[in-house]
């Protein structure tokens, strides 16, 4: 390329102007390859003078003629077939680690870390422990043993040792309330944290291992999978926007209803958050926890069981008449009520309630038509389930959860005559399903604030959000079974996948939620590039939608023909880079 220079009576415009050669037709030509503004403009930008300006130009056609070449270049690589693969060498390396590595330097996990361990006398980097333990519960999820040596498989395998793994979880499990605090600081910056109703839940984790510790975490308890292995339970908070807020791990023999108050506490004095909405499934909703939840300002919304109310309520609660729509003055009878006008929106109607010590809630009950005929199908399989169990014996009537489809039964231990029988017989109970056919369609909120009903059932409505977290969690994150046995190794475990999950959730949202988690994660775990030793490295993956929305929206890329040894070093430090790729909204 070449400098032009085309002066007028206004201004010296500049131009890069590039020559080729047509090998066809014998001919050359020439085109303007960039445009460089005007000369004056150059002069007031640089401070410089004119000769000076020109000066700037033709280095920065220089510039760009080198940049063109380096693109253009071809590497040629001489492999023998008769000489054989070195003992141990190491060809292929996983290069999707790079990308949660990058969120993890932004959230500066690693100078949490550091300073955690100033002065400890540490024989480890605490931080860089951290880090790959984070990004091997996204994408290695295992023992850590196993995560160990997935971490030997990376662009830049660490330094650390197998038993400075253990070592390092007792020093996060210690801390682990701090670093929750400072990711949550440190996320804001990256997010604008919507703290104004958090959501809380609690599930419990398995273990490998057949039997419960006599005062620590693991214990038996009741098992949501039916397990008859000891478990731990894990309280969550996350935001109006699913992002993880703070956990805590509680045993599992422990009422979930009591792991509510001391993370709440932990919200207020660790995170500075003391005004907010904490919303809750049917399961969490103790007075105790409700009265907690409206000390200082703060405010609770929470599902309510209509088959556990007082008789009083629930009777309101199951009278078809008296609904409402937001934004009408109509009142609707559902025994009139058109299904087609109302078919995809929400009715409700609220009542003021006092428990026997005088405590004051406000009760907003819903119907949709839409969720009356799911719950219909639903109960109708349910139904025939339970007469399937019934045709099996008395024995196969015995209720092993709340909803088990036994429910619907009864066990009749006399004959129609009334005679003793010693044989009892199951058999589906029609009163049953007809009085759980009148809750179809319908649900009840409690709250304690005053909103509009329609901004209290869409809060409640966010409530998958966090059944959405954990479903990743165990699902895509592998949390359980816990390999581990110390009560310390199990915090710091659970630590790692809470930082997995932030991880995940922060990319994610820069995605643009284009991907379900499965794609995200199998993409990022499939990223292996092949290295040609004194050359660069080759991708070994299919590019696919995943990896180009991936590599455009962090600011990097791995997915050249070949990436040079130049080239992913500028890769390596952006992604190890602590300078912010704003999301903030």
């Amino acid at each position: 390329m070449r400098l032009k220079v085309a002066r007028s009576s206004k201004s010296t415009r500049l131009y890069a102007i590039k020559s080729t050669y047509d090998p066809k037709t014998k001919k050359t030509s020439s085109k303007i390859a960039a445009k460089l503004g005007t000369a004056e403009e150059a002069m007031e930008r640089e401070g410089l003078d004119y000769d000076g300006a020109i000066a700037w130009a033709r280095a920065e056609i220089a510039r760009m003629t080198e940049k063109e070449a380096f693109d253009a270049a071809a590497v040629t690589i001489r492999l023998r077939p008769a000489k054989r693969m070195e003992k141990g060498a190491r060809r292929r390396a996983n290069a999707g680690y790079l990308f949660p590595a990058k969120v993890l330097s932004e959230l500066g996990l690693r100078d949490m870390c550091g300073r955690i361990a100033e002065g400890q006398g540490f024989d480890f980097d605490l931080g860089e422990i951290a880090e790959h333990l984070a990004t091997g519960s996204m994408l290695a999820p295992s023992s850590k043993l196993a995560t160990f040596k997935w971490c030997q498989k990376l662009i830049e395998p660490p330094a650390f040792a197998e038993h400075q793994v253990y070592r390092a979880l007792s020093v996060l499990a210690k801390h682990s309330d701090a670093i929750q605090a400072g990711l949550y600081k440190s996320s804001s910056k990256l997010r604008r944290r919507r703290t104004g109703v958090l959501y809380y839940d609690c599930a419990n984790y398995f273990f490998e291992i057949g039997c419960a510790d006599e005062d620590g975490d693991r214990r038996y308890g009741v098992s949501k999978e039916h397990r008859p292995s000891p478990i731990v339970q894990m309280g969550l908070f996350v935001d109006a926007d699913g992002v993880p807020l703070a956990f805590r791990i509680a045993p599992g023999n422990a009422s979930e209803q009591t792991t509510l108050k001391p993370l709440e506490r932990t919200i207020m004095e660790e995170f500075g958050e003391s005004r907010f909405v904490a919303c809750t499934d049917a399961g969490l909703s103790s007075k105790d926890n409700r009265l907690f939840s409206t000390e200082g300002g703060r405010a609770f919304v929470t599902a309510q069981s209509i088959k556990k109310m007082k008789t009083e309520l629930r009777e309101w609660a199951l009278d078809p008449a008296g609904w409402r729509l937001s934004g009408s003055d109509a009142v609707y009878d559902l025994r009139e009520a058109g299904e087609v006008e109302t078919w995809e929106r929400v009715l409700h109607k609220e009542k003021r309630a006092k428990d026997d010590e005088g405590f004051e809630r406000r009760c907003v009950a819903t119907f949709s038509f839409k969720r009356m005929e799911y719950r219909a199908s639903m109960c109708e399989r349910q139904a025939e389930r339970a007469a399937a169990k019934a045709a099996k014996g008395a024995k196969a009537a015995e209720r092993r959860s709340p909803n088990d489809p036994a429910r619907l039964l009864c066990v009749e231990h006399v004959t129609a005559e009334g005679e003793l029988a010693d044989r009892a017989v199951a058999s589906l109970d029609e009163s049953k399903v007809a009085e759980e056919a009148r809750c179809d369609g319908l649900s009840c909120i409690a709250t304690s604030l005053e909103d509009d009903p329609a901004d209290v059932i869409a809060v409640n409505k966010r409530r998958w959000r966090i059944e959405e977290c954990f479903r990743t969690m165990k699902a895509e994150l592998k949390a359980r079974p816990a390999c581990l046995s110390r009560a310390d190794g199990i915090r710091g475990h659970f630590l790692t996948c809470f930082v997995a999950l932030l991880v995940y959730r922060l990319m994610d949202e820069r995605l643009g939620h284009k991907f379900t988690c499965g794609e995200l994660l199998s993409t990022l775990r499939g990223m292996d590039v092949l290295e040609l030793s004194g050359e660069g490295w080759v991708p070994a993956y299919a590019r696919d939608d995943v990896a180009d929305a991936l590599h455009d929206a962090f600011g990097f890329r791995t997915d050249y023909e070949i990436v040079t040894n130049r080239q992913m070093g500028k890769v390596l430090t952006a992604a190890h880079s602590a300078k912010v790729r704003s999301t903030k909204r």
